[in-house]
């Protein structure tokens, strides 16, 4: 692990959301465990991309982009424990990782606008 606590804790917050979609396969679940592991490993994807940002606005846009996709990763798994596919133990877990994501955006994109 680097010094990026966000880039980070993205990554490994994938590599969870890959693991879950492997169990919800398993369960005959296609649909919404494509859209969980589409809108999950894209935070991740486009906090990695945020880095090489053109400008600054750039930088923010992206990070938005990303905070977007974790507010709909929320909805996915939000739906899964609601329909039985994830018990509330493993959703607790991974839904807690994703809000502490959700808070570290929101505080960047703050803190960047400010310093525009």
């Amino acid at each position: 692990m680097g010094k990026n606590v966000v880039k980070d804790k993205s990554y490994l917050f994938a590599i969870q959301i890959v693991e879950l979609y492997k169990t919800l396969i398993e369960k005959k679940e296609f649909v919404l465990s494509k859209q969980l592991l589409r809108s999950g490993t894209a935070i991740g994807a486009l906090i990695q991309e945020s880095e090489h940002a053109e400008s600054k606005k750039d930088f923010i846009h992206k990070l938005s982009i990303s905070l977007k996709e974790a507010n709909e990763t929320t909805y996915w798994l939000n739906l899964l424990v609601d329909t039985n596919y994830i018990n509330k133990l493993d959703f607790d877990k991974i839904n807690s990782l994703n809000i502490e994501l959700i808070r570290l955006l929101v505080s960047i994109i703050k803190s960047s606008k400010n310093n525009l």
